[in-house]
């Protein structure tokens, strides 16, 4: 008959009582029960080759389905040499095993070999079973090496990184209205949250001509997008059509677009990723 247990919670006397089991459950609740690279040691390495043979996995801390991996230096793990004229794609695994018999628990570095072809390799299979699910071998996949021939031609890394609870925490700030420029014609403030700006527009003056232009000045930064964006403003009754050009080395400006312009002050508000 199955035991209720009480995991953080002291049951008196010297026996212990907290499995590796339990404390993995409760990390894949708070992590997911994926495999990710923790936001540790070496997290911005990459798998590298060593030489033709050999692949140099990076120092990581890794996690799956709640069970942490730690490789303590880099390590190297051996690949079969290539065929000339054949394409193939190897994974290398991070490995957990369970002995059923003695319930110790493993993990290894290991290469499996994808089928060689002339035009179209592929992966090769992996165990795929779900340690949580009660599977005793489970393969994390940490990257592909890619070879033509005998050389290696690249390699992809397939996990991804985990991110911390204080990047998730900076992603749901948000900033306080900043002034971001300041001009005799007016402002244009903004504030931040996470990774999406908004900007407000207040300014005093238009140019008048049907397809005259104008200058609100430079984006500080962190609030200049990653490329060209456009925005159109639209007057009253039609009149005074714009585009906003935010660009992505911060410069702003506008443009009018024919028809009737007038000189008056004109305001707008928009969001973007940064």
């Amino acid at each position: 008959m199955a035991t209720n247990l009480l995991v953080t919670g002291s049951h008196g006397g010297d026996d212990p009582h907290v499995e590796s089991k339990h404390d993995a459950l409760m990390h894949a609740a708070m992590l997911g029960r994926g495999g990710y690279i923790l936001k540790t040691r070496n997290w911005t390495m990459k798998p590298t080759a060593k030489d033709a043979n050999n692949i140099t996995i990076p120092a990581w801390d890794l996690v799956v389905e709640g069970r942490q991996i730690y490789i303590a230096a880099p390590t190297d793990v051996n690949i079969q040499s290539g065929s000339q004229g054949q394409k193939r794609r190897d994974l290398i695994v991070a490995r957990y095993a369970l002995n059923s018999g003695t319930g110790v628990e493993t993990v290894t570095l290991e290469a499996i070999k994808g089928k060689p072809s002339a035009a179209t390799p592929a992966d090769p299979g992996i165990e795929t079973g779900s340690i949580i699910g009660g599977a005793i071998v489970s393969d994390l996949p940490l990257c592909r090496v890619n070879l033509d021939g005998i050389t290696i031609t690249s390699i992809d890394t397939l996990v991804n990184v985990m991110q911390p609870l204080e990047d998730v925490w900076d992603s749901l700030t948000q900033t306080e209205v900043l002034t971001l420029i300041n001009s005799t014609y007016g402002t244009v403030k903004g504030y931040r949250r996470g990774s999406l700006v908004t900007l407000r527009i207040d300014w005093k003056s238009s140019a008048s001509g049907s397809w005259n232009s104008g200058t609100f000045g430079t984006l500080p930064e962190g609030w200049r997008p990653p490329m060209d964006l456009n925005f159109p403003y639209g007057g009253r009754d039609g009149a005074n059509q714009k585009i906003i050009n935010v660009n992505a080395n911060g410069t702003m400006t506008y443009a009018n677009q024919g028809g009737t312009q007038g000189p008056n002050s004109f305001g707008l508000s928009f969001s973007y990723g940064v």
